[in-house]
């Protein structure tokens, strides 16, 4: 393989003894790996010499890695990075705060090394998604899965890797009903662990990129049941 055709994963952490760890893992299963030791430093390299998915830690010192993703979805250039955080905060209102400032996902400390990497690589599968020939609409939305392009109402709209396969999953099934569980399986994956709750975190992360001021919000949460893609969204 290539060395620039090899992912590149930025490690975002400031315990050495994990970050040696990460990367004899991660360079052995094919992936180059940068490091940085705090928020400043990771900005100046994501700026610098964008990588393909960050691994941020939540605690870090001088910016928190709640921050740092902010400011990663602030910018133009790097609002779509995948981003995956670690965290020794196992509570579920934690863990969905960092997928609300938007984290693609995250797992929590201590971790095991092998369901991260697969976590990593269905995101970046999600981030990459193979080319087909064939747009997708819906109504005034429209997918170009080539481009990755998304637009509404003739604007672009800017979807994170996570929103945009969720988008494409309901565009190629419109007005059928999915359960979280159907959702997790299409998007995420059988071989992932995911708390169905994410899924919740996504589809509202969906509803704001793509429903602007006055039009018609285009995901339905069915009752007991789940989501759809469909005009006559409540």
């Amino acid at each position: 393989m290539n060395e620039m055709s090899r992912p590149l994963v930025l490690v975002v952490e400031d315990e050495a003894p994990l970050v040696t760890l990460l990367r004899y893992n991660l360079e052995k299963q094919g992936f180059r790996v940068d490091e940085a030791g705090d928020g400043g430093e990771a900005l100046a390299k994501i700026t610098e010499s964008p990588p393909d998915i960050v691994l941020l830690d939540w605690m870090l010192p001088t910016l928190s890695g709640i921050e740092i993703c902010r400011q990663i979805r602030r910018r133009p250039a790097t609002r779509n990075l995948p981003v995956i955080m670690l965290t020794a905060r196992a509570e579920d209102q934690d863990a969905v705060r960092g997928l609300d400032t938007g984290a693609d996902d995250y797992i929590t400390k201590p971790f095991n090394t092998e369901a991260l990497i697969a976590r990593m690589r269905a995101l970046l599968r999600r981030a990459g998604t193979v080319p087909t020939k064939n747009r997708l609409g819906f109504l005034d939305i429209d997918l170009d899965p080539a481009t990755h392009r998304v637009m509404r109402n003739g604007r672009t709209l800017h979807l994170g890797p996570t929103e945009f396969r969720l988008l494409e999953f309901f565009l190629r099934h419109p007005k059928r009903v999915f359960s979280r569980e159907d959702v997790l399986n299409a998007v995420w994956g059988r071989d992932i662990h995911v708390e169905p709750r994410t899924v919740d975190v996504h589809i509202r992360r969906l509803r704001k990129a793509i429903n602007g001021p006055g039009e018609t919000d285009l995901v339905r949460t069915v009752r007991a049941a789940g989501y759809a893609l469909d005009a006559e969204a409540a």
